[in-house]
């Protein structure tokens, strides 16, 4: 039977470690037609997978996805009220699961305090408006990079555990055979040794 989940605020965007057979839930406070934007990313142990779920304030679920590697989600809230996002590794008996979390609610803020206006932007707001998306589109690509980059250094790192276990068993089983081999000649010269004598 699983533990008890684990009750936090909201993690924005970062990573979280969840155990086996256990589960941890987050809470954010949306208003009625907010949107939420959530992604995630299995980044490390077992298969990758995880189980996800979203309820709205009335606990219905908004979102419910089995042992997934990776999803993006979005919903608008229907009415104000407090929004449970819970990942769930209740499902691995041995394997502890790294995920990576982005929360977004809501929509940005201006980039520049006039941009709600009705009149045209200038050729500087439009330039800032330019260089702002650009910027948006590097640090998403750099993301992802840094997530492949994690889970390719985890998988380097089990390989390398891997090899070194392989590696010194494989030392200890030649070493068992040469002590075994001398044994066994040295019992060879042993019994002629023992027939000689006996013959004289």
């Amino acid at each position: 039977m699983g533990r008890t989940p684990r009750e936090h605020n909201v993690l924005r965007k970062g990573f979280l470690l969840v155990p086996h057979n256990d589960k941890q839930c987050f809470y954010e406070e949306v208003e009625e037609g907010v949107k939420i934007d959530i992604d995630y990313q299995v980044i490390a142990g077992g298969n990758y997978d995880i189980d996800c779920f979203v309820t709205d304030p009335q606990n219905n679920a908004v979102y419910q996805e089995k042992k997934r590697q990776y999803d993006s989600f979005s919903h608008t809230a229907a009415s104000k009220g407090v929004y449970k996002i819970c990942f769930s590794n209740e499902f691995s008996t041995f394997t502890h699961k790294t995920v990576y979390l982005d929360f977004r609610a809501g929509e940005e803020a201006p980039l520049l305090p006039d941009m709600n206006r009705g009149s045209a932007l200038t050729q500087m707001e439009s330039a800032c408006l330019s260089i702002h998306e650009i910027l948006k589109v590097v640090t998403d690509s750099q993301t992802w990079y840094r997530l492949r980059e994690a889970q390719d250094r985890i998988r380097a790192e089990d390989l390398h555990d891997r090899v070194s276990f392989w590696s010194t068993g494989e030392t200890f089983i030649l070493f068992l055979v040469s002590i075994g081999q001398v044994l066994m000649l040295k019992s060879f010269f042993s019994e002629k040794k023992t027939n000689v004598t006996a013959t004289t």
